[in-house]
C-alpha cells in the first residue's frame, strides 16, 4: 500500500492528500487521512500548496519520466530536378529510453496529415505512445487543435513548451549530436 501511496505522489504532483485518498478509494484501498499524510510527510512529499510553490521543470521531468515522450519536427532541404524541396520530417522520442521514432515525412505537414500521424502514434496495436501520459511539444502550429484533441482522446496530456526555450525539447541533430539537449 506504501508503495502504492508514494508512485500515485509522485506521477500526480498536483494531487493532494484527499485526491490520493479517493483515487485508492475508488480502487478498493481504505487509507486515513492520518496515515496518508504518516507515509507522504516520511518520504519528502509535502501537502499540495507547497508542492506548487516547489514543482519546477526538473521535479515535473522526474515524476514523469517513464510516460513522458516529446515530439518535434526538423527539416531537410533537398536539390532536386524541379529545384530545392523541403521536406517535413517529425521524430518523437521516448525520454526515458532516449528511443527515437520516425513518425513521418512530408511535403505539406497540413491538418490530415497530423491527424493521421495522430492516430497512428496513439494506435492501441503498435503506437509509439502507447503507455505515455505526456507528450513535449513546441508550440509550432503543425501541432493543430486536431492533433492534440486526438491524444488527449487517449488519454495523453499534450504540454507545449513555453515560448522561446528551446533547451526544453528533444532535437534531432545530424550524425555525432546528441539527440536530447
Amino acid at each position: 500500500m506504501k508503495q502504492l501511496v508514494l508512485r500515485m505522489a509522485r506521477e500526480n504532483p498536483t494531487w493532494g492528500y484527499d485526491r490520493i485518498q479517493g483515487a485508492l478509494s475508488n480502487l478498493g484501498y481504505k487509507i486515513s487521512d492520518r496515515t496518508m499524510g504518516n507515509i507522504l510527510s516520511a518520504n519528502g512529499i509535502e501537502p499540495v500548496p507547497e508542492q506548487k510553490r516547489q514543482t519546477t521543470w526538473k521535479t515535473f521531468l522526474k515524476a514523469c519520466w517513464e510516460v513522458l515522450g516529446a515530439i518535434d519536427f526538423t527539416i531537410i532541404e533537398v536539390w532536386t530536378t524541379g529545384g530545392l524541396v523541403t521536406y517535413y520530417l517529425l521524430f518523437v522520442t521516448e525520454t526515458a529510453t532516449r528511443r527515437v521514432h520516425f513518425a513521418g515525412c512530408s511535403l505539406s505537414p497540413d491538418e490530415a496529415w497530423m491527424m493521421q500521424i495522430g492516430r497512428n502514434l496513439t494506435d492501441t496495436l503498435d503506437g509509439f505512445l502507447n503507455g505515455k501520459r505526456y507528450v513535449l511539444m513546441d508550440r509550432d502550429g503543425r501541432f493543430c487543435p486536431s492533433f492534440r484533441a486526438i491524444l488527449m482522446n487517449d488519454d495523453i496530456q499534450p504540454i507545449q513548451l513555453p515560448p522561446r526555450s528551446p533547451n526544453l525539447n528533444a532535437y534531432v541533430g545530424v550524425p555525432g549530436q546528441a539527440w536530447l539537449n
